[in-house]
């Protein structure tokens, strides 16, 4: 997407020099364009924990560069895998990311196809999470196309919740990759930004991005959002996921559920949008499954923002009182009108899901992991970790 006329990804090698990352820093925005240069699978998991990056396909995406500099580091590499996987429990992107990079790491030869293919890995992971985010725009864009038909080309009102933005993936985001479709197809679009308490990716990070391309928006608080759709000034509501079951139940930021519950009693559409790496295909239950990151109170507690010239933290509740920082919720499938995928449009449930995905199935326990002998041939380097198949 652009900033200020020049396309970024959320993430990328650096040019002229591949044993660096660089990331957009989000903690500064919308304030400040901060780009952050990361060296070792450490600086990574550090990224990843605290938020520097953040949203499902993004931080699918780092781990996979993560993975790729630890082979760099010549660091073991089962243990970058535990590391990577620590940072950030419900998003499900995160351990099929760091998997994968396993898989592939394991199948080379020697250190210096390990380093290949793990540069090459996660450069194929960056790039179908950009590809899968566009097809995603472009089966959702039919949706907005159908209201704006009903609607008479008046002026289509999405309410989002969070950010599921370009910022939350390589390029396009999900829940707005449709957004910027109709945009583009000069369709009038609005949307209605819940600000996403406690760390305002919305108030912050999607109405910045809807701002720099030109989208209409307003910011609302999070409480809104039932208001706006008795009233009828909702026509659809689009959300993201961190991990959703092969059964359809949703795990989103916190507080999606409620805008679920307001939508099904008012009757405004209800779509989630996510790659298939969104998708947790050993879950069937999300209630029960679904590990719930609890996050620490100082972001309930306090908030920042830009005075004066220079970002400052102010605390917001009594220094004493106690603060819960639930980082998700759970939406049940039977709330989902529908899932917005980049192979089309499903309804929320199993046999939907795996109509479009045929090739998955609820999996069976994992084997326990063989411990491979050193790679050999080509040429290979004192320090090369032996590593155990994945989990």
């Amino acid at each position: 997407m652009n900033v200020g006329g020049q396309h970024f990804r959320t993430i990328w090698l650096k040019p002229g020099d591949p044993r660096v990352v660089q990331l957009i820093d989000q903690r500064f925005l919308p304030h400040r364009f901060v780009v952050e240069d990361v060296t070792t699978v450490e600086q990574m998991a550090i990224a990843i924990r605290d938020m520097h990056v953040r949203g499902a396909g993004l931080i699918g995406a780092a781990a996979g560069y993560g993975m790729y500099l630890a082979t760099l580091e010549g660091a073991d590499l089962m243990q970058a895998a535990a590391q990577l996987k620590a940072t950030r429990p419900t998003a499900v992107n995160l351990a099929w990311a760091v998997d994968r990079q396993l898989r592939a790491i394991i199948a080379a030869d020697c250190v210096k196809d390990r380093i290949a293919t793990a540069s090459a890995t996660a450069t194929q992971i960056a790039d179908e999470d950009a590809e899968y985010c566009h097809l995603i725009g472009r089966h959702g864009l039919e949706l907005i196309h159908r209201i704006a038909r009903e609607k008479q080309g008046k002026q289509v009102n999405v309410l989002t919740h969070c950010n599921a933005g370009w910022l939350a993936f390589v390029d396009y985001g999900s829940a707005t990759s449709p957004i910027y479709a109709a945009h583009d197809a000069g369709m009038p679009i609005h949307v209605w930004v819940d600000e996403t308490r406690p760390r305002n990716q919305g108030s912050k990070l999607t109405a910045w991005e809807l701002g720099e391309h030109g989208v209409s928006h307003t910011v609302v608080a999070d409480n809104t959002g039932g208001h706006l759709m008795q009233r009828g000034d909702v026509d659809l509501v689009i959300v993201g996921t961190d991990r959703t079951t092969y059964t359809g139940d949703v795990a989103n930021k916190i507080g999606t559920y409620l805008k679920a519950l307001a939508a099904n009693d008012t009757g405004v559409p209800f779509y989630v949008a996510l790659p298939s790496s969104s998708f947790d295909w050993s879950m069937r239950d999300g209630l029960a499954e679904i590990p719930i990151e609890e996050r620490g109170s100082e972001e309930v507690k306090h908030a920042d923002g830009w005075s004066k010239g220079r970002q400052v933290e102010v605390r917001v509740t009594p220094e004493a009182s106690a603060a819960a920082n639930y980082g998700f919720d759970v939406t049940p499938r039977r709330l989902v009108t529908g899932l917005i995928t980049e192979r089309g449009i499903c309804a929320a449930n199993e046999d939907s899901i795996l109509a479009l995905f045929p090739e998955h199935a609820p999996v069976a326990p994992a084997a326990t992991a063989t411990l491979l002998s050193p790679p050999g041939g080509c040429g290979s380097e004192a320090g090369d970790k032996s590593v155990a198949s994945p989990e």
